[in-house]
């Protein structure tokens, strides 16, 4: 949640003008109830600074719980002294959270929050007749408003709470959801704790605080150390889910954009690159998340930078603040990246690549994330080959081995896709031009099949850039080639096709592996071209190749060959 520049200013400037004072103010009308007790007072500072230092963690939300302690100092010392631990509180949790740079608001705003809390349930306890160090066995009354107190604070709380949520963060869901209801619950679990500190305390001394605080921070530690499993195998899970999607994937391009995508649900990354070698000794940057707009990177050899120590020594490292990991990268990273992380893709046993996130904040990412994040690359470095396979088991089967144009299956299937796109008026036209090299078995008799093979190679790149994207150039068989034209009627398709003979006919071929050896010859060729466009010439698919083979051979090559001739009814 961002919070405007403006407004954080103003939260420094509140806590400026009313704190210090409100605090003078009340140690005035409302002095500490302590004479010499500083061992005491020490004691209870300690308690609730451990107490502070670890909030405890349920659904992914941290809770507060110095309450306890905060309303045994209350009706020990007074408010005074309640409002001073609870200040200090509030710096030791921020502190713990390591709020970064841009966050620093929060520690007046939370601290001014602490304060009202304090003093509105403090003034509000005194105006009811309590009085500070009440004895419960005695005045039967206290205990009824001592919890008054507790009460009245935790909804002040809440109130303040839902106030900054609102105007400050500018939230505008419903803040009594399932969060709420567990901060209540947890929340009002402890205000008996509270009260049995304040009544042992008084029997047997600062001992008390030992003995009730000690079991509250095993407690805590027990569900810190849950929780963190709990997480630990939320990670796993999404994890595997991840890698099973991945699976599916059959794209290169798409598996990796499903890796950034997940990777950065999963932990906050505002940088990610992924490099791969290129040779024993060079890595080069092959995908990349990155926004700052930085040049190209070049390549980095092995130790050199973080990605090549990485690659080097197989093993991921993390770093928590731009300080750490300057002097060891090539600068690549932008200036803003904080926390780092990168982790060698392994497959096989073998570093196939180098994964490198950066994220904006300071102390980001957790040692125990490098362990999923070696996971999800282990499943990405097999979806990337499974998909990889697939890409060239599928360009192998639709393609030319020879001149790598389409092949006859690819374009017999397109073919019969834009066709049902002309049927379902998608397209205007549709048309196809059928090319046969002339004479072309003189070719390979004369200077032999392997020049004969060069000159188809040659050819499918003239035809590839002629057409270009207008439409797809394909190798019908043979000698014999064929380019679909959508959305192109006779007269476009016509042109296309005079273009494509004047390049063969104007422009000789040059052929390097000649019967003769050593001896570079130059063939001139020519082409017979036929043309046939639907849906004038043609009701379906078959209807229209069978047409421009008609053209081809009865309209060019009956005609004296080297000519483009239309189809005609």
């Amino acid at each position: 949640m961002k919070v405007a520049e403006n407004t954080k200013k103003y939260i420094f400037l509140v806590y400026i003008l009313l704190v210090p004072a409100g605090m003078f103010l009340t140690y005035q009308a409302y002095p500490p109830a302590f004479s010499g007790q500083w061992l005491d007072l020490l004691a209870f500072l300690l308690l609730i600074a451990v107490v502070a230092s670890m909030p405890i963690t349920i659904n992914s939300m941290y809770i507060f719980l110095i309450q306890w302690v905060s309303l045994a100092a209350f009706l020990k010392f007074g408010l005074f002294i309640e409002m001073v631990l609870a200040q200090i509180a509030v710096i030791v949790l921020l502190f713990k959270l390591r709020i970064q740079k841009s966050e620093l608001f929060r520690l007046p705003l939370n601290m001014t929050m602490f304060f009202f809390v304090s003093l509105l349930s403090g003034v509000f306890y005194y105006e009811l007749g309590g009085q500070t160090g009440p004895s419960f066995e005695t005045e039967r009354q206290a205990i009824l408003l001592a919890a008054l107190y507790a009460v009245a604070g935790y909804f002040l709380n809440q109130v303040i709470v839902s106030f900054n949520l609102r105007f400050v963060y500018k939230r505008r869901e419903n803040y009594f959801g399932k969060d709420f209801f567990v901060e209540t619950v947890t929340t009002l679990i402890t205000f008996p704790l509270g009260f049995f500190l304040y009544m042992f305390y008084n029997q047997v001394g600062v001992m008390a605080l030992f003995f009730v605080g000690l079991p509250f921070v095993s407690i805590s530690l027990v569900l810190k150390l849950y929780y963190s499993t709990e997480k630990v195998n939320l990670y796993l899970q999404k994890a595997a889910e991840i890698g099973h999607e991945m699976a599916q994937r059959l794209h290169v391009d798409d598996v990796t954009d499903l890796f950034f995508e997940k990777i950065g649900e999963m932990l906050p990354v505002d940088y990610a690159y992924i490099f791969e070698p290129v040779n024993e000794q060079e890595l080069e940057m092959v995908r990349r998340l990155d926004q700052s707009g930085t040049n190209m990177i070049p390549r980095m050899k092995k130790h050199e930078g973080i990605s090549g120590y990485v690659w080097a020594q197989e093993e991921a490292i993390c770093y928590s603040s731009r300080k750490d990991w300057l002097p060891f990268t090539k600068g690549f990273l932008p200036e803003d990246a904080e926390s780092l992380l990168a982790v060698p893709i392994i497959r096989n046993k073998k570093v196939v690549g180098v994964l490198t996130l950066a994220s904006r904040q300071k102390r980001a990412y957790e040692k125990s994330q490098l362990m999923i994040v070696d996971i999800l690359c282990s499943s990405f470095a097999v979806a990337v080959e499974n998909a990889k396979n697939y890409e060239q088991t599928k360009m192998h089967s639709e393609r030319c081995a020879l001149t790598n144009l389409y092949n006859f299956r690819y374009f017999d299937h397109l073919l019969h896709e834009e066709f049902a796109k002309l049927t379902r008026f998608e397209r205007t036209s549709l048309s196809l031009i059928l090319l046969d090299i002339d004479h072309f078995k003189v070719v390979n008799d004369t200077y032999g099949h392997p020049s004969g093979n060069e000159i188809l190679i040659e050819l499918a790149n003239r035809l590839r850039k002629l057409v270009g994207g207008q439409g797809t150039v394909a190798r019908f068989g043979g000698e014999e080639f064929v380019v679909l034209l959508p959305d192109a009627g006779k007269q476009t398709a016509g042109k296309m096709a005079e273009m494509i003979r004047e390049s063969i006919a104007n422009w000789p071929f040059n052929l390097q592996q000649s019967i003769e050896p050593g001896k570079k010859q130059s063939v001139q060729i020519t082409a017979s071209i036929g043309v046939a466009t639907a849906p004038d010439d043609a009701d379906d698919a078959m209807s229209l190749i069978r047409h421009a083979d008609r053209a081809l051979y009865v309209g060019a090559k009956r005609a004296g060959r080297n000519r483009v001739a239309e189809y005609v009814k």
